[in-house]
C-alpha cells in the first residue's frame, strides 16, 4: 500500500450479521436467501434485514453458488494486461478450464499496476474458485469469508491462507543470472529493482544478494524503479551517474526495466555490453526486440496458468494439488560479455 492509499475496512460478513442481530449464520442465510417464511419470525427477520442494512452487507452469490454446485467459472486475478506474461498465464488456465468444461473470468487491477482490489465489486458472473497472481489484503479476506477455494500464483508460501500455491523457482533464476555475470568477470553490479512491494521481486533481490555475499571483491548497489522503460532508463542513469567505480553489469527485475537500462547505457555514450552488460527476467517478447538481444530468465508463463487451474480443480475435487516450483532458465543473449579492460579499471 502506497502512503497516498488508504486502508480499506474489512467487508462485513454474514457472521458480523449474526451477531449484530443476535441470531445463527444459518438464520442469516435463510433470510437474506428469502428462505425464512415457517423457520423465522417475522420479527427476527426484519431484524437480520435492518442489521444488513446497517452493516452494508452484501451476500455473496458467488459463495452461494459454489454451494449449490451451478458454476463452473474460475476468477482470474492478476496484476495487470499491460504486461504479456500475465495475458499468458491466462491462456494456460483458460487452456485447462476448457478441457473440463469450465470458463475463466479475467479481473485485472484498475491501475494496471500493483495488486488488485477486491475483484466481486465489478465479477458478474458466479464463482467456483479463485485463481490469482497478486491481491490486496482486503479482498483476500473477502475470499475467505465467501469460503471460496484460493489458488495464489508466485506468491509468498507463508503469506495469506489458500488451498494451494503455484511457484516460479524465481531464487534459482536470479542466481543463474549472478552466476553467469561472475564467470564472466563482472564484480561491480547494479539492481534495477522494482519498486512493486511483492514477494517475487523480494525473492529476486535477497537470491541476488545471497549469490555475491560470499564473493569477496563483489559489490551491487540497488536502485529503484516502477515498472515501465522510462522508469528503468532513469533509475540505471542515477545508478550509471553515482560516485565511485563505474559497475560493468545491471541486473533488472523484469525485460521492461532491462530496456531502459540498455537506453540509459546508449545516452551516455557507452555501448552494451562492450562496456556495461544488462540482464532482464520474463523472456518477454521484447528481449528480443531490442539491441543486443537480452540475456534474461526465462519464466514458463502458460505453465503457470496451466498447473494454477488444474491445482484449483484438484481442490475443487478434493484431490492434492501438485507441488514444486516450475523450473525456469537462464536465456544468454548478445546483452551481456565479459567487462572490457576499460571498464573493469574505471
Amino acid at each position: 500500500m502506497t502512503s497516498a492509499q488508504q486502508p480499506v475496512p474489512p467487508r462485513p460478513t454474514s457472521r458480523d450479521v449474526a451477531r449484530a442481530a443476535g441470531v445463527s449464520q444459518a438464520t442469516v442465510s435463510l433470510v437474506l436467501g428469502d428462505k425464512w417464511r415457517g423457520r423465522v419470525s417475522q420479527a427476527t427477520a426484519q431484524r437480520v434485514r435492518e442489521c444488513a442494512g446497517e452493516l452494508g452487507y452484501r451476500p455473496n452469490l458467488a459463495a452461494r453458488s459454489l454451494r449449490l454446485g451451478r458454476t463452473r467459472t474460475a476468477l482470474l486475478v492478476v496484476p495487470a494486461l499491460t504486461n504479456e506474461f500475465f495475458a499468458r498465464v491466462y491462456t494456460g488456465a483458460a487452456a485447462v478450464a476448457a478441457e473440463h468444461g469450465f470458463g475463466v473470468v479475467l479481473y485485472p487491477s484498475p491501475d494496471g499496476t500493483g495488486p488488485a482490489r477486491d475483484p466481486f465489486a465489478s465479477a458478474q458472473a458466479a464463482l467456483d474458485g479463485v485463481i490469482a497472481s497478486s491481491m490486496a489484503s482486503d479482498a483476500l479476506g473477502a475470499l475467505h469469508g465467501a469460503e471460496l477455494p484460493l489458488v495464489m500464483l508466485d506468491s509468498d508460501p507463508a503469506g495469506p491462507e489458500a488451498a494451494a500455491h503455484v511457484n516460479l523457482d524465481i531464487a534459482d533464476g536470479m542466481r543463474q543470472v549472478t552466476e553467469h555475470l561472475l564467470a564472466l568477470g563482472h564484480r561491480r553490479f547494479v539492481h534495477v529493482a522494482s519498486a512493486v512491494d511483492t514477494w517475487t521481486f523480494a525473492v529476486r533481490a535477497r537470491a541476488l544478494h545471497d549469490a555475491l555475499r560470499d564473493v569477496p571483491d563483489a559489490a551491487v548497489r540497488t536502485v529503484r524503479a516502477s515498472l515501465d522503460v522510462r522508469a528503468g532508463h532513469e533509475a540505471t542513469a542515477r545508478a550509471l551517474a553515482a560516485p565511485g567505480p563505474r559497475p560493468t553489469a545491471v541486473v533488472c527485475d523484469d525485460d521492461v526495466l532491462a530496456a531502459g537500462a540498455c537506453k540509459a547505457v546508449r545516452r551516455i555514450g557507452l555501448r552494451v555490453p562492450d562496456d556495461i552488460s544488462v540482464t532482464g527476467f520474463d523472456d518477454l517478447a521484447l528481449a528480443t526486440a531490442v539491441e543486443p538481444e537480452l540475456t534474461t530468465v526465462q519464466l514458463p508463463a502458460e505453465q503457470v496458468g496451466e498447473r494454477g487451474m488444474a491445482a484449483l480443480l484438484a481442490v475443487l475435487d478434493g484431490r492434492p494439488a501438485e507441488r514444486g516450483s516450475l523450473p525456469v532458465r537462464l536465456v544468454e543473449r548478445g546483452s551481456t560479455a565479459p567487462p572490457s579492460a576499460v571498464a573493469a579499471l574505471s
